[in-house]
């Protein structure tokens, strides 16, 4: 298609950037905003156009991936670390299994599938049938299965379906006899579980009003309700079960207890784990619902129930979390105390047969311990090592569950775990061609700028010799934990001689509410400190040096890179942002970001903006000053942050003086903010990011095995 003269200049390359790379010129606009008696220009407002419906900006797009490419081409290695990578990723995976009746339902990949099919076993040992194979449903892989939840007695299934990594799901059914999907089908439906009607009837859901025509990419989500869909009958037929039209800004999800008597619906408002619950009796037709907890103040995370007895994991008055027990008959009864909070942050629980299992962050590695419903202590289960276990959903009268462990140098395995006889065994581990003993993880301690004691994982082949090549990744919001996990892409970097360390900073959710509250809003500084005292702390020890120190990031994490970047430009030699929030001053204006307030504070209030603007990555950029490499990643689909982020920045970097190494943005077509990304596109894009690094630090690559 030839494009209209008004993009030529799009198109054209400007050799002015630097010596060594050339960018295409991007248009700057004359918008400047007026915020608190402070001007602020915003020359790149116009990239914030959805690239499906603004050709100006896709032809952008088109330009920067071209460039991108041309410089990624000529990097040494890319074929060998791909090919490295595409071994490393060819293991069987399996997904924990759900119980429903006597079926049993998991996912499992063979190796290099796009996407994971589901299978059902009917009895423990049963032969494994495939149910769903969603590299079916498109050719390049890019739609998949997201979540799935069966019928309590098994026979029916409903599931998600996700397109081109988008946020939106498209909810359908099947039985499971057969395999038979049936015909009906739920939109606009984000952000939602699904919980089936004890009978199977049909399900719970909470779905979005329908954006208006061209903004599904970019609209805020507001106005989130919770209807219940009759199996047999169209969407528009649902019933309407709760809504807060008053308070449009709430999520409302509803799920179904064990037994079939309430309705616990969970109402927030933010990312915060503050939580307000109702519920609704479904014994009584024509019940009302009844107010449990108001107020979104506390965490209130349900664990499990038997009759009117509802246990939560909860923070009122227990940083670190604790288990009660609510009548929900008596509503307006004091929760009776179960699991007391400890020193250790209690994460979630859950009840099995009769015993509550409770995981636990123990500097940041999991510990999981056995309590009887009357809070008397019963041990802790035996894990395999220092990682991080996952799962043990199940419920009242049933003592079956599993769980999956792995670290950073296990991939990871499915156990079966029966809480009436604390005995454990093994449903499926994975056999990978490389000797976890051949690579060494350990944890460090390190003080940050103000003297807090800050963890940090530090994952290396035991032969290496150091200084060398060292990826850091980090993250610090949202109280998200990062915790030892396998991840193919990590082994990648290990094995090509490099160096991987995650840092465990404040904003993240491993010590409880003190270290969240430590790393956000007015104290989101003491992130980037955090960030940038691993960094110093990794030179000093003699692991690697600036010219070999690689940093790394995702989403929040992306904002972390951009903003640290912008601080300690000589402190690193390549930065990887991904799928970032970039321009902080105007984040609550699309799709999910509203939610984030809780984190970053809203740009509509002084003391907020003031804050933000001193580290907003896209406003904070230091002409003048040598850059490290960089290359921002991000997708056209992704709708949680919306790509103008990356795009912005990328401009914004481009257009500075911030020396001669490459400053470039990779743009993925038909992918999102990162769930449901095909196995071949994520290979690809580790093989670019490594081969990027692998330049910019002066690592030679090895040749890939054999």
């Amino acid at each position: 298609m030839r494009l209209p003269l008004l993009f030529a200049s799009l198109l054209a390359l400007s050799t002015a950037a630097t010596a060594q790379t050339a960018y295409p010129v991007t248009e700057k606009g004359t918008v400047v905003d007026d915020a608190f008696g402070q001007k602020v220009a915003d020359p790149y407002r116009w990239l914030e156009n959805d690239v499906r419906t603004d050709p100006k900006v896709a032809a952008w797009v088109a330009a920067e991936n071209k460039a991108t490419q041309a410089y990624l081409a000529t990097l040494p290695g890319r074929d060998a670390i791909k090919a490295r990578l595409k071994a490393l990723w060819n293991y069987e995976r399996f997904g924990l299994p759900e119980k429903a009746g006597t079926n049993y339902f998991y996912t499992k990949n063979d190796g290099l599938q796009n996407q994971s099919p589901l299978y059902v076993r009917t009895g423990l040992n049963g032969a494994p049938r495939l149910l769903i194979d969603p590299n079916s449903w498109a050719k390049d892989g890019a739609t998949a299965l997201d979540a799935w939840v069966p019928s309590k007695d098994g026979a029916k299934l409903g599931y998600m379906i996700q397109d081109g990594g988008s946020d939106w799901r498209i909810v359908r059914f099947l039985t499971v006899a057969d395999g038979a999907v049936l015909p009906d089908e739920l939109k606009w439906v984000k952000f939602s579980g699904l919980s089936w009607a004890t009978d199977g009837s049909g399900v719970f859901y909470s779905r979005f009003p329908e954006p208006a025509a061209g903004q599904a990419f970019q609209e805020l989500n507001e106005r989130q309700a919770v209807y219940f869909h009759k199996l047999g009958t169209p969407q528009s037929a649902d019933t309407l079960v709760y809504e807060t039209p008053d308070r449009p800004k709430l999520n409302n999800t509803a799920t179904v207890t064990d037994d079939g008597a309430w309705l616990v619906i969970t109402s927030s408002e933010g990312t915060d784990d503050r939580y307000e619950i109702t519920l609704l009796d479904l014994r009584k037709p024509g019940a009302k619902p009844v107010t449990l907890v108001k107020g979104l103040e506390n965490n209130w995370s349900l664990a499990g129930s038997s009759g009117d007895k509802l246990y939560f994991v909860t923070n009122r008055d227990a940083p670190l979390q604790k288990i009660v027990l609510v009548n929900a008959a008596q509503p307006m009864q004091a929760p009776q105390l179960i699991a007391p909070a400890g020193k250790a942050k209690l994460e979630s629980a859950s009840l099995v047969g009769d015993t509550l299992l409770a995981s636990y962050l123990v500097d940041a590695r999991s510990e999981v311990r056995r309590y009887a419903l009357d809070g008397a202590p019963k041990g802790t289960i035996a894990l395999p090592g220092i990682g991080t276990a996952e799962g043990f959903g199940g419920e009242a009268g049933d003592p079956e569950t599993f769980f999956a462990y792995s670290s950073f140098n296990e991939p990871g395995a499915i156990y079966r775990y029966d809480a009436a006889t604390d005995t454990t065994t093994v449903f499926a581990k994975p056999k990978v061609a490389f000797d976890p003993a051949d690579y060494v993880v350990e944890q460090r301690f390190y003080p940050s700028k103000d003297g807090t004691r800050i963890p940090m994982f530090i994952v290396r082949r035991k032969d290496l010799k150091t200084p060398a090549p060292t990826m850091l990744y980090g993250y610090g919001g949202f109280n998200i934990s990062l915790t030892p996990e396998f991840s193919p892409a990590t082994l990648g970097w290990v094995q090509m001689g490099g160096i991987y360390a995650v840092a465990n900073l404040r904003g993240g959710g491993e010590y409880g509410k003190a270290w969240h509250d430590g790393g956000r809003l007015a104290n989101k500084q003491n992130v980037f400190d955090d960030f940038i005292a691993a960094g110093e702390y990794l030179v000093k020890q003699g692991v690697t040096t600036p010219q070999q120190l690689v940093i790394r990031g995702g989403s929040n994490g992306g904002l972390l890179v951009g903003a640290v970047t912008n601080q300690r430009p000589d402190l690193f030699a390549v930065a990887l942002p991904a799928v970032g929030v970039m321009d902080m001053l105007r984040f609550d204006r699309f799709t999910a970001g509203r939610y984030w307030v809780d984190d970053y504070g809203y740009p509509s209030k002084e003391a907020d903006w003031k804050a933000l603007r001193a580290y907003s990555p896209y406003h904070n950029i230091q002409s003048g000053k040598d850059y490290p490499a960089i290359l921002v990643t991000t997708a056209d689909t992704d709708d949680r942050v919306v790509p103008g982020h990356s795009f912005k920045y990328a401009a914004a970097l481009q257009a500075a003086q911030i020396g001669p190494k490459p400053h470039l943005i990779r743009i993925e077509t038909r992918a999102g903010h990162g769930a449901g990304k095909p196995t071949d596109k994520k290979i690809e894009e580790y093989a670019d990011l490594y081969a990027f690094a692998a330049k910019g630090t002066g690592m030679t690559v090895p040749d890939a095995p054999q």
